[in-house]
């Protein structure tokens, strides 16, 4: 029986099966849950070595181009793309901890990954210890314990902008065998890559400004391939050890690609935070232009940040592009060609002050959300912060009359002209 033969409910599953293959300049989307095996032995190799695609949870042309393509930006060996951000950071995680493990954290974290530290990984019997001073390797080193397993922190930090010398943490984590995980999403690699300054593992909220758009979610981490058996072994006895059944080791059949092959095929497959190929498609569409949004939104936020600066209005404005911030020199030194577009700025009015501006924009956009082609504006303490005591919200440079924005590709003097007519307002308001 062939297709042509065959009755019509068959006709409409079969009819579209093709073998032809088609060189398209844009990375196919395979949106397809499953793979066609050529034959029994292939199912069996497949099975066997991992090698090639049969389940979309598992691997998907789509998924790996995009994979690949993420890894040469940050300069890593391999890459894993998963669901979410949020999927990016607990995958990193479980990749190198386990129960009875610790910890040590920047303090100056989404709060989202805070509270998967305190609540989620507590239960699973991994503590955390957080790091307020991150400018301080000593502090670091003091947090260090004989279980100890990695070391977490953002490289440019949400929302004070606090800069991480991923070259002293690193160092640190060197010493003890500790690999360093930077979550890079508010410098992205325009600006940064972490894995060339002795960061060990990157991980992204692909949704921001790798996607660029606001329009899907993912997640990625990237290794840098360098995991030395003998050296960490000690610390990673499930990436050196033998597998069920006596499987030879991770290690053994990875090398130094050892944590990203874990991730790839024992932690992001199990725990289910397999990617969309379609959101995978549209992630590897914004990256081509990552470059350039980034850098005409830098442009945008330097003008925004030295403007807003100069106005009676507001208190402080805490954007690491101005001389005025204590990590500039820092950042001069690890951001390259700007300096991000995330930033806060404090209203003298307080809490009254920053709720006439969140409501009255035009222009830029009140919403929970960053690295959007437009510019947006959140109220962090009643948001983002809200589950931190009034103490830490001071520690993180939160304040009643803190706003952050996230600046978009617009044309600065729109931006420019919506600010004006909103401090216009908050200041007659105010006063």
């Amino acid at each position: 029986m062939t297709v042509d033969t065959a009755r019509f409910a068959t006709r409409a599953v079969h009819a579209a099966r093709s073998r032809e293959t088609a060189s398209s300049r844009a990375t196919p989307i395979y949106l397809t849950a499953g793979f066609e095996f050529d034959d029994f032995d292939h199912a069996a190799d497949h099975f066997s070595t991992g090698t090639g695609f049969g389940y979309t949870r598992t691997g998907n042309p789509t998924v790996r181009a995009v994979e690949r393509q993420l890894a040469a930006l940050e300069s890593g060996a391999d890459a894993v793309l998963v669901a979410s951000g949020q999927a990016a950071v607990a995958t990193a995680l479980l990749t190198v901890v386990g129960a009875g493990d610790h910890i040590v954290s920047s303090t100056h974290i989404y709060e989202g990954t805070r509270g998967l530290f305190l609540d989620n990984l507590a239960r699973l019997d991994i503590e955390t210890t957080f790091v307020d001073d991150i400018a301080d390797p000593q502090a670091w080193r003091a947090a260090i314990r004989p279980n100890t397993r990695a070391l977490f922190a953002e490289s440019l930090a949400n929302a004070r902008n606090d800069v991480l010398d991923v070259r002293a943490i690193s160092d640190i984590g060197d010493e003890f065998a500790i690999p360093l995980i930077v979550d890079n999403t508010l410098a992205t690699p325009a600006l940064l890559r972490p894995l060339e300054h002795g960061a060990a593992i990157v991980v992204h909220s692909a949704s921001k400004f790798l996607a660029g758009h606001g329009s899907v979610l993912g997640g990625v981490i990237v290794d840098d391939g360098r995991f030395d058996a003998d050296r960490a072994g000690h610390n990673a006895p499930h990436l050196v050890l033998p597998g069920r059944g006596d499987a030879p080791s991770v290690f053994a059949r990875h090398g130094g690609r050892a944590r990203i092959a874990y991730a790839r095929e024992s932690v992001a497959p199990r725990f289910g935070a397999s990617p969309s190929p379609l959101n995978a498609f549209l992630i590897g569409q914004g990256v081509e232009t990552l470059g350039l949004r980034v850098e005409r939104q830098s442009r945008n936020a330097l003008q925004i940040a030295q403007w807003l600066e100069q106005h009676e209005e507001v208190e402080s404005v805490d954007y690491v592009g101005l001389a005025s911030h204590p990590d500039h020199e820092l950042g001069k030194r690890y951001l390259d060609g700007g300096s991000g577009s995330i930033f806060t700025f404090t209203l003298q009015g307080g809490l009254p002050a920053a709720r006439q501006f969140v409501e009255h924009v035009e222009v830029f956009t009140h919403m929970t959300h960053i690295g959007d082609v437009r510019s947006l504006v959140l109220h962090p303490g009643t948001t983002s912060h809200a589950q931190r005591t009034e103490e830490e919200r001071e520690i993180l440079g939160v304040r009643p009359g803190t706003l952050r924005l996230s600046i978009g590709i617009e044309d600065v003097d729109d931006l420019l002209s919506d600010l004006s007519r909103v401090l216009q307002r908050v200041r007659e308001t105010v006063a």
